[in-house]
């Protein structure tokens, strides 16, 4: 005698060896025995063989008209012995009870299992539902096998290539258009990113590290909605000020700008002088609410996203021949010595004499023209002299603090796109053009070290009047001690200062014009202040800020490295540079000496770190923005020392940008502050 049974959802059939009241034993064909309850045994047979029966079975199932069992089977619940009779005629043989067991056990749409060998046919409505869904799942499957066979003949659907980024990136792993993507590039045995571009879905690599940033972080696009720029229509007096800011040629968004007063009397008041859009947009407004959603201004070569519509920044920049509403600290300090004597912030119009431009300048306002060793021959001489003296010991200071000096052993590098037009987005291929500018030099040290003496003075003057602020703040210098935001004015050890805020930038970041919300309420209330400013302290909406804003500007600053590496690789390839010097780093990595890029260097892994190095670069890929070399020879030995902090966290910055692009593709499963180098329209630490 042989035996069905129902063994966890699957038929199983073998020899009853023996059998007691509730159970029997059953060797199955493998020779395996099993107990088996009693009531799991479906249909008790004497031939055919066990296998023979399940395969005859199998074979008779899918031939079974399961619309034609579901319109003879009874509502009432049924066993499928009577269903095998009806559709069989009397007396089905075992082979044709155990092959409608099969059908309805395979078909749940049809008919609802309601135990061991009963079911239910499902309501009409319900099967109609079922059957509509079954079929959209075939004709699926059936799109999906044509979009992957069109990839793999290098052609793009066009549904594919709408959501290419959203496949790369961000993908639904149950969409069509993904799993066509995974089914192409199993049956291919290639790269899911190598077939999407022979198949024609990336216009260039420019435009694809591009979009891809915008899909992540502006999916409606980069461009503002039609606002008006709220005036300031406070009684502001005028400054006895004539400022100047200091920017590159490309800024247009103007933050911060300078005066001096007093040379030669003893008694200097330095000037820093901060736009004030904080006078005239209100937390909660429009123009607010689209500051808070972008977080920062995006910096790229040739081109830039900015926080704020240009309308906007327009009416609070700090444009050469106005007079502009500003908020001022007032610094003074002993001409000869140059010690402090005290601090004022006032809120003001401010006459902007100009805007002086670096790139421009810096071959002219040079160290000795500015110590009285050549002559100092442009404008503003005297004012910019004592501020980079006064810059030259706020630094010296500072480093007393720290106890080391800052060593910036690299320049900046700048880009310049030759073809590009005025205002207009890069289109990837212009002629780029890369330059260098010395960390450090006068006119940068002058409006760093102004920035930092604002940006310390006013965080403590927060903490004084008992009103939050954002802070940023770093506890030591030991190594992987990062810099934090935070609401506590705590010490910044890589600055060498106190307490240290971001407020002098509030037309391209936001957590300056936070800053300076409260910086204008003690302004205008002191001690009392903390009652009118806008956030209170443990605002749970500051620590909304601090952390959106982090991860904005993270990202923001991934990119800028990104593009900067984009046209970096195009420079090697339009100069048909094929060897460079470069100094080893750490597991094979390499840092080029004249250019701003650290890859990866084939037969350098075993050399001293700082080891000086000729390698060729044999192949470059701009949409992984890797590059391909090899150890050409050995120049000579590395110090074997690191150059210093600063070296280190640029470093640091250098490897988390050196890897490959990363894609949330997975061919495995088919279901399922001291910144490194950055360009100088950029907002400085």
């Amino acid at each position: 005698m042989f035996a069905l049974f129902d063994d966890a959802g699957k038929f199983l059939a073998g020899r009853v060896m023996s059998e007691a009241e509730s159970s029997l034993q059953v060797e199955l064909d493998s020779g395996k025995r099993v107990k088996v309850k009693a009531a799991n045994v479906l249909i008790r047979f004497a031939k055919p063989a066990p296998a023979e029966l399940v395969a005859q079975a199998l074979a008779q199932s899918a031939e079974i008209d399961a619309d034609l069992v579901w319109e003879v089977a009874p509502e009432e619940d049924f066993g499928f012995e009577d269903i095998a009779s009806e559709y069989f005629g009397d007396n089905p043989s075992s082979v044709q009870q155990a092959a409608m067991l099969m059908r309805l056990f395979d078909t749940p749409h049809y008919f609802h299992r309601r135990g061991k060998g009963r079911f239910k046919k499902a309501p009409e409505d319900i099967l109609k539902q079922a059957l509509a869904a079954i079929e959209r799942k075939k004709q699926q499957a059936l799109q999906i096998a044509e979009w992957a066979q069109a990839l793999a003949a290098g052609q793009c659907p066009a549904p594919i290539k709408e959501q290419l980024y959203r496949i790369l990136f961000k993908p639904d792993k149950n969409g069509p258009e993904y799993k066509a993507v995974v089914e192409a590039a199993k049956a291919s045995q290639r790269a899911p990113l190598d077939l999407l571009k022979d198949a024609g879905a990336i216009d260039s690599p420019y435009q694809f590290h591009w979009r891809r940033f915008l899909f992540e972080h502006f999916p409606k696009g980069p461009g503002f909605a039609a606002m008006d720029a709220p005036p300031i229509t406070d009684e502001l007096p005028l400054a006895a000020v004539q400022a100047f800011s200091i920017d590159d040629s490309q800024t247009t968004e103007i933050d911060d700008a300078l005066s001096v007063q007093g040379l030669g009397t003893g008694t200097v008041t330095y000037g820093i002088h901060i736009a004030a859009p904080s006078l005239a947009i209100a937390p909660g407004t429009p123009i607010d609410n689209v500051a808070r959603g972008r977080m920062s201004t995006v910096y790229m070569p040739g081109h830039k996203i900015t926080m704020l519509p240009d309308e906007v920044v327009q009416r609070y920049t700090l444009q050469e021949g106005r007079d502009c509403p500003a908020v001022s600290l007032y610094v003074t300090f002993d001409e000869t010595t140059l010690e402090r004597k005290g601090a004022e912030t006032r809120l003001e119009r401010v006459p902007i004499a100009a805007n002086l431009r670096h790139d421009q300048l810096d071959q002219v306002i040079t160290e000795a023209s500015l110590t009285g060793q050549a002559p100092a021959d442009y404008a503003f001489a005297a004012e910019l002299a004592f501020a980079f003296r006064l810059a030259k010991a706020l630094k010296a200071q500072r480093e007393e603090v720290r106890g080391k000096p800052e060593n910036f052993n690299r320049p900046d590098y700048t880009f310049k796109l030759e073809g590009k037009a005025e205002g207009a987005e890069p289109a990837g291929h212009e002629t780029v053009v890369i330059g260098t500018r010395l960390r450090g030099a006068p006119l940068d040290l002058i409006v760093a070290e102004a920035m930092i003496l604002a940006n310390s003075t006013w965080g403590g003057w927060l903490a004084e009047c008992g009103v939050p602020g954002i802070y940023r703040s770093q506890a030591s210098l030991q190594p992987g001690i990062k810099v934090r935001m935070s609401t506590k004015a705590l010490p910044h050890a890589g600055m060498g200062v106190a307490q240290y805020t971001w407020a002098t930038s509030p037309l391209r970041r936001y957590v300056d014009l936070v800053n300076q919300w409260q910086i204008v309420a003690c302004a205008r209330h002191g001690r009392t202040a903390a009652l009118a400013a806008p956030f209170k302290p443990k605002d749970a909406e500051l620590f909304a800020i601090i952390s959106n804003f982090d991860a904005a500007y993270s990202a923001y600053n991934g990119f800028q490295s990104s593009m900067e590496r984009y046209w970096t690789l195009k420079h090697l390839q339009q100069a048909g540079i094929t060897e460079l010097d470069c100094a080893v780093m750490v597991n094979g990595l390499v840092r080029a000496d004249t250019l701003p890029l650290v890859f990866k260097a084939l037969g350098c892994e075993a050399l001293p770190r700082h080891t000086k190095v000729r390698v060729r670069v044999t192949g470059i890929d701009e949409l992984t923005l890797d590059v391909h070399a090899s150890l050409l020879t050995r120049l000579e030995d590395g110090a074997g020392t690191d150059a210093g902090d600063t070296e280190s966290e640029d470093e640091g910055e250098a490897l988390d940008n050196a890897g490959p692009l990363t894609l949330a593709i997975d061919l495995s499963d088919s279901d399922g502050d001291a910144p490194a180098a950055a360009p100088s329209s950029a907002p400085s630490a």
